[in-house]
């Protein structure tokens, strides 16, 4: 549970596996394949305001500072122990990035204040409830024609990738997962007001199958 009493699941379902989630990310999820077609797919210019939600370890917002040194990073978790872990990977490599503290459906930004928001591994923890709230405020946050980037497990590709993708369900639950293997995310981006959704990319993992979508706010919103 989090501090208002509602479900919560950390980066690898039980805490005491926080030590362990980077190497166990980088070894089973394909993770610099998938998070470098994240990054060019967003195409980051110097000066934007990029939000990583769910930034977890702060893998990927290094990356993005590193790749545009002038984009502003934020990354935000609702971890204390990961995100620990984020700031001393930024420390170490000398990166100005703020992390903050937070809910991803009670975010601390003023409306517009993003021309990007990337997530990686973060919606599937999250119930269909929360899910909409998120995608609200990622629209709420996000200027307008401000997109949404998005990396997460996705409907499989096939009967090997259903086969896999049991393992995650098992980890982090089915009733945060199931959305996601019945390739509803795209919906939610629907019933939140974003346009121009699109499924850019689909890679297989060894915990089934990784969907890359995006989506945009409307210039008139």
């Amino acid at each position: 549970m989090n501090r208002n009493g509602e479900p919560y699941v950390p980066a690898l379902r039980f805490r005491w596996l926080t030590v362990i989630y980077d190497p166990l990310v980088t070894l089973t999820t394909r993770e610099r394949t998938f998070k470098n077609r994240l990054l060019s797919q967003a195409e980051i210019q110097p000066g934007m305001r990029v939000l990583d939600l769910g930034c977890g370890t702060g893998t990927m917002a290094v990356w993005v500072k590193q790749r545009t040194p002038a984009a502003v990073i934020v990354g935000l978790d609702g971890d204390p122990d990961v995100l620990a872990i984020a700031r001393r990977k930024a420390t170490r490599r000398g990166l100005e990035i703020e992390f903050r503290h937070g809910l991803s459906y009670q975010l601390p930004f003023s409306e517009g204040a993003f021309d990007r928001v990337l997530s990686s591994l973060f919606f599937h923890h999250l119930l269909p409830a929360q899910k909409r709230r998120t995608l609200a405020e990622v629209f709420r946050v996000l200027r307008p024609g401000g997109e949404l980037h998005v990396a997460d497990w996705g409907r499989p590709s096939g009967w090997m990738m259903r086969v896999l993708s049991y393992s995650i369900q098992l980890l982090d639950g089915f009733a945060n997962t199931a959305d996601h293997v019945e390739g509803r995310l795209p919906q939610y981006f629907r019933e939140a007001g974003f346009e121009g959704i699109e499924l850019r990319s689909e890679l297989p993992t060894p915990y089934g199958t990784m969907a890359l979508c995006s989506a945009r706010r409307p210039l008139g919103s």
